[in-house]
């Protein structure tokens, strides 16, 4: 199989390294730091960083096919400051980052969710802009564009009581983007823009990883396994169980819902040394949190009913 990317080397297995990360040791320097939420093709990051090569760079997509197509971007360049992770960014901000590290934000077109009951998925709200406040210098700058001027009057609405100075204008085409070609082609030229400048910092509890218990019951009938799901403070919901009776091993996938970030992950049921073992999906991207374990918990408690 030919691969599609031209260099590993920037990428970033961030659940290998120990969180939060220290930029400093991954870019073997010290140097300002910035970010890009959703990257999409790597095109502007790459720009940035060829214009700032005194400066550190990292871009963050969710989906492969973006990161490959921006390790190959940063390789054609030949750029050396610039690193991806693929990871939800609000579990980047909340693990990966030290309060008072970063000097810029960058989100170029991010999805705006149009939908009202979509509305939690939105990135910027008013948890997640205090958290991106928190990781900010003082002074630190964030960009904000968007196409659609529901999801920018519904980010203003959350600035109150965050630490920003804010700044909005209507902008025009100026980052050549994939998402800002896209609508260039549709004929919207017109784009809303937020610029945030902190000047009040946010003080926030340090979260601290939990290292996740696994289980091993003796009995386990998939006939007889229904897992509850539940609704609160965390909401964790079961989206489908398979099994493979040959490999007597299970799978079951799990949204979960917490604090201003989702991790939809599997958990894993399989047959080891005369038991069976319960434990996250070896490959599963997940941050160790208390939601987390809770689904875990309740795998447990559903296949030791069966």
């Amino acid at each position: 199989m030919k691969k599609r990317y031209l260099s590993l080397q920037p990428f970033i297995l961030w659940q290998k390294k120990e969180h939060p990360i220290q930029w400093m040791e991954i870019f073997e320097r010290k140097a300002p730091l910035e970010v890009e939420i959703g990257f999409g093709n790597g095109e502007f990051l790459v720009r940035q960083a060829l214009a700032s090569p005194e400066r550190n760079f990292v871009g963050m997509e969710l989906k492969w096919g973006s990161i490959r197509r921006g390790l190959r971007q940063i390789t054609r360049a030949g750029v050396n400051n610039v690193r991806l992770l693929q990871i939800d960014s609000r579990v980047a901000f909340d693990r990966l980052f030290l309060p008072l590290s970063i000097d810029h934000v960058y989100a170029l077109f991010p999805m705006p969710w149009p939908k009202r009951h979509h509305e939690r998925h939105r990135l910027f709200s008013y948890n997640f802009l205090k958290l991106l406040n928190n990781r900010l210098m003082i002074k630190g700058e964030a960009q904000v564009v968007t196409d659609c001027e529901p999801y920018f009057n519904w980010v203003l609405e959350q600035l109150p009581g965050t630490g920003f100075h804010v700044d909005t204008k209507i902008s025009f085409s100026q980052f050549n983007t994939k998402y800002e070609r896209k609508w260039q082609e549709k004929g919207q030229n017109k784009f809303f823009e937020i610029n945030l400048v902190k000047h009040e910092h946010q003080e926030l509890p340090e979260k601290e990883e939990i290292i996740l218990k696994t289980y091993c019951i003796n009995h386990f009938d998939p006939e007889k396994f229904f897992p509850t799901n539940e609704r609160g403070e965390v909401t964790i919901q079961f989206q489908e169980f398979l099994f493979d009776p040959k490999h007597q091993k299970g799978m079951v996938r799990v949204i979960v819902v917490e604090d201003i970030f989702t991790q939809d992950f599997w958990i894993a049921i399989e047959s080891r040394d005369g038991g069976w073992r319960i434990k996250v999906a070896p490959g599963c991207e997940i941050a160790s949190t208390v939601g987390v374990q809770r689904a875990l918990d309740l795998v447990y408690e559903a296949a030791g009913n069966t």
